[in-house]
């Protein structure tokens, strides 16, 4: 008998939903540029002219533009991502809540990250700069990064992984999101490669 083939385990597809300029999708891409596990093989974009269309265009990854309606009263764009055969859902900065089918579609099977320790600084309203003015404001000595499972409420689910960074005593929003930003950059990669590859 010739000895068995070894196992390998078949590639997996994550889509990325993003709002904005995209420079956690292009850290997430370039991560698992030559992994033969994991392959960023969609990009949904909410926002005419992001700037994470344009990486998309750059690095031939197909990107659809959605819209509210269809969104949020139609199919959730649920055809197109079996079509892709996408597995995972990474939400990086991606402002619009996920409605129930896509949850239902994927559970445990959508990540995203918060610019804040939850279970504070979360829901409705909580997104970049707002959150961080919150944290400043409250006087608090410590901030950071959530990366969680998503459900049906808002920066509710399970937490997958938190790191920290501290809260200066001269820090603004903005002096405050470059420190949480290093974190997510230097985090969200690897977190996501760790879930989607099934070793955690």
């Amino acid at each position: 008998m010739s000895p068995a083939a070894p196992h390998t385990s078949p590639l997996k597809h994550i889509a990325i939903f993003a709002s904005g300029a995209g420079s956690n999708a292009q850290k997430i891409i370039d991560h698992f540029k030559n992994s033969d596990a994991v392959k960023v093989s969609l990009i949904i974009c909410n926002k005419p002219g992001a700037g994470v269309l344009n990486i998309a265009a750059n690095e031939n990854i197909p990107a659809i533009l959605i819209e509210k309606e269809k969104f949020f009263r139609g199919n959730a764009y649920t055809d197109e991502l079996k079509e892709t055969q996408v597995d995972f859902i990474v939400l990086a900065g991606f402002l619009w809540k996920i409605p129930d089918r896509l949850i239902k579609m994927y559970p445990g099977r959508i990540i995203n990250i918060h610019p804040a320790l939850l279970p504070k600084y979360g829901g409705k309203g909580m997104y970049g700069h707002h959150v961080h003015a919150a944290v400043i404001a409250a006087g608090e000595k410590e901030s950071g990064i959530t990366i969680h499972y998503v459900d049906e409420h808002y920066d509710n689910g399970d937490i997958i992984f938190q790191a920290k960074c501290p809260v200066l005593s001269h820090d603004t929003p903005d002096s405050l999101a470059q420190r949480i930003h290093q974190l997510e950059h230097e985090h969200f990669p690897k977190v996501i490669g760790k879930i989607v590859a099934g070793t955690r």
